[in-house]
């Protein structure tokens, strides 16, 4: 915690869902049991940067319920500061099921009507925010409901205003709204950050062109420094004058590719706190994206600073 103003260095905010998940190959239809864990872009990360050794605050927005008093435990005791989390009566949380059948993964969203989609400006603490060093939200909460919606728009204010420096990720979700619908948002969004954290797949969409020099020459348009995920095995760097290439760290292996964005976020805007330069904060976000891929879960792979230095230093590991 900064301890001059109470807030952590990183405050973020958003839909945090319980999350089933049927391990069996044939499905949820015929899965005996289901995993039970969470997952949120934004909680996910808030859990990678605490691993990391950073404050940081998650401020959702969940049911007074057996999964949202779960996920607010969990997220806890991963070392976030959840003090300006609220539960909330009488709104569930959310619940995604997930499967992989012969391959091919689906998740199935349960989130109408969820105690987040009822976010709204009211629940931010302007102090908290105004407080810490980066403010990182992302499109999926803009996408859920149009109070969801004015509350990024309305948090962003309050960083611009106070100094705060803002992080964007689109996070485009096409089963949450659709493209004609988010890429007016998205795009009004993106010129209100300091940093945004696109993929150059969700800047195709958005920017209607397969055209990588015509997406960077839009981007630099934008007041924002850009971090490109999804180049051919590298990150791109986009500023006004140059644009620098990053290569990703190659993974030993692949398991489950879900969070991996969100691991990059939190390495990078880690890399930001520590005062690294923008390519040196890339690296570290590409670093940790590679080591959260290489094992099963939204967050539970996320590395911690002690595992982050043992790869970069090459050392090797002792069974016993």
């Amino acid at each position: 915690m900064n301890n001059q103003t109470g807030s952590p260095e990183v405050v973020t905010f958003g839909e945090s869902m319980g999350l089933l998940t049927a391990e069996d190959s044939r499905g949820l239809e015929y899965a005996a049991q289901l995993r039970k864990s969470f997952g949120g872009a934004e909680s996910n990360l808030a859990i990678g940067i605490a691993r990391l050794g950073h404050s940081v605050g998650w401020c959702g927005r969940l049911g007074n319920d057996p999964l949202g008093h779960m996920i607010q435990k969990a997220i806890r005791g991963e070392g976030v500061d959840v003090s300006r989390s609220i539960l909330a009566d009488g709104e569930p949380t959310g619940l995604m099921l997930r499967e992989n059948v012969s391959g091919k993964a689906s998740v199935h969203y349960y989130r109408r009507f969820s105690a987040a989609s009822h976010m709204q400006p009211d629940d931010l603490n302007a102090d908290y925010i105004a407080g810490a060093r980066i403010l990182h939200v992302t499109g999926i909460t803009a996408a859920i409901s149009s109070s969801g919606l004015a509350t990024v728009k309305r948090a962003m204010e309050i960083a611009t205003e106070a100094g705060v420096t803002v992080s964007f990720d689109p996070n485009l979700r096409l089963k949450l709204w659709t493209l004609e619908e988010a890429r007016p948002v998205l795009l009004d969004l993106a010129e209100r950050c300091d940093y945004f954290l696109p993929g150059l797949d969700e800047l195709a969409l958005l920017y209607e062109t397969s055209s990588d020099a015509e997406i960077f020459d839009r981007l630099r348009q934008l007041k924002a420094i850009s971090i490109v995920k999804g180049g051919p095995d590298l990150t791109y760097v986009v500023e006004k004058d140059r644009t620098l290439e990053v290569p990703y760290f190659k993974a030993e292996q692949v398991l489950d590719t879900v969070g991996a964005g969100d691991g990059f976020c939190a390495g990078f805007l880690t890399g930001l706190l520590r005062g690294y330069s923008n390519e040196e904060a890339v690296r570290l976000g590409n670093l940790n994206g590679s080591m959260v891929i290489q094992a099963v879960g939204d967050w539970e792979a996320l590395p911690t600073h002690t595992q982050v230095e043992a790869k970069l230093g090459n050392k090797v590991h002792i069974e016993r």
